[in-house]
């Protein structure tokens, strides 16, 4: 099969995928193609991607320490802003150490590809975020996936295991379901079986928790067998991602992640933007009860509507569909009353489960949950 006719295909099959180029920042209003939306698609849990704090944090730290990093972290790319955010991170999140990447998925590459190989074993919660998938392929270790959320299943492929050395990798918050991981469980199963458990909380980082500070806070978990990984362009409104966990991982991730060794550094400009980002994340306690409020009244709005919501309590509600076609009509009907909600088909979800991402926001008001839900209840 050519290209062209590769392409023929994802279109036919309703998967052909297509850009929107925003004329203006990010927030629940933005402007396409010459029209205005109200949009619920982005991961700006918090509303701060476009929070003039954080522009004037860049503004000041491009005054100080310019623009890019100029080099990797271990040639001269390392810098104090850097080295301070690592400190204000790993505080954050009561982890001894912390270690900044460029993005969330190199951090994943990174961390999984550092600590197994070829005779290692992971095991993945089948609902995995692609980038953990990606990075279990990319170490060679062999990959067992259990059902979602099956911490049995899990426990027996781990005391079948006699790998010298056991990961288990989960989503904290699922990315496209919007519930959470039950890790209590999961480390306990860590701990019993001699593994380790990587956690991407990438979309609980900010909103989880006390204080924002994740979803160990959440579940108030504490173990040297946790490797923490979170992503900062999401509720946090600047860009990468950091890992923590006990100072012999990261010294190890330091010495051996590929992606952070061969990779020019974060730029320092943003990790000021974090730092100034972390400060609003922890006084702002109004952010996540005002997004928990319009929890509430989507998800009520919608209850006896033809469409289901997910078992989520996170800002991410997915609104089950079903087939690709479906889900794509029902995004472009919202469209046409100018409202953003992205359409998500396979491979990204499961076959037969097209959803539209319904992503919430502290910027949102109760008026754009009520617009939501009176033109969702309309084409139902």
């Amino acid at each position: 099969m050519n290209l062209r006719e590769e392409l023929d295909r994802r279109h036919a099959d309703g998967l052909l995928r297509r850009r929107l180029t925003l004329e203006g920042a990010q927030g629940p209003h933005v402007r396409v193609a010459g029209r205005d939306y109200l949009a619920f698609a982005s991961n700006d849990y918090l509303g701060l991607a476009n929070h003039p704090a954080l522009a004037e944090a860049v503004a000041q730290g491009a005054q100080r320490y310019g623009v890019g990093a100029g080099a990797s972290h271990l040639i001269v790319g390392h810098g104090r802003a850097h080295d301070t955010l690592e400190q204000e991170l790993a505080d954050f999140v009561g982890l001894p150490r912390a270690l900044l990447f460029s993005t969330g998925y190199m951090a994943n590459l990174g961390v999984v590809s550092a600590l197994v190989g070829r005779h290692d074993e992971v095991f993945a919660d089948k609902l995995n975020h692609a980038s953990l998938n990606d990075a279990v392929v990319l170490s060679r270790a062999r990959m067992r996936r259990y059902p979602h959320g099956d911490v049995r299943i899990l426990g027996r492929l781990l005391a079948e295991s006699a790998a010298p050395r056991k990961l288990v990798v989960t989503d904290g918050v699922f990315s496209m379901d919007g519930d959470v991981a039950p890790l209590k469980e999961l480390l306990a199963l860590c701990e019993r079986h001699g593994a380790f458990l990587l956690v991407d909380d990438a979309h609980g980082f900010g909103v989880l928790g006390a204080r924002g500070r994740g979803i160990l806070s959440h579940f108030a978990l504490a173990s040297p067998s946790i490797i923490y990984m979170a992503t900062l362009g999401k509720a946090i409104g600047v860009a990468g991602a950091f890992v923590a966990g006990h100072p012999d991982c990261v010294e190890i991730l330091i010495q051996r992640a590929r992606p952070y060794v061969y990779t020019t550094a974060f730029p320092p400009l943003l990790a000021a933007a974090v730092s100034a980002s972390l400060a609003i994340v922890q006084e702002d306690e109004w952010r996540r009860d005002h997004l928990a409020t319009l929890i509430r009244r989507l998800r009520q709005g919608l209850a006896s509507g033809r469409w289901r919501l997910s078992p989520s309590t996170t800002p991410i509600q997915p609104l089950l569909v079903g087939g690709n076609q479906e889900a794509l009509d029902l995004s472009e009907a919202l469209r046409a009353q100018g409202l953003l909600v992205p359409a998500i088909r396979p491979p990204t979800v499961p076959r037969d489960s097209a959803r539209l991402r319904i992503s919430l926001s502290a910027a949102h008001t109760l008026k754009d949950i009520e617009r939501l839900v009176d033109v969702l209840c309309a084409l139902s």
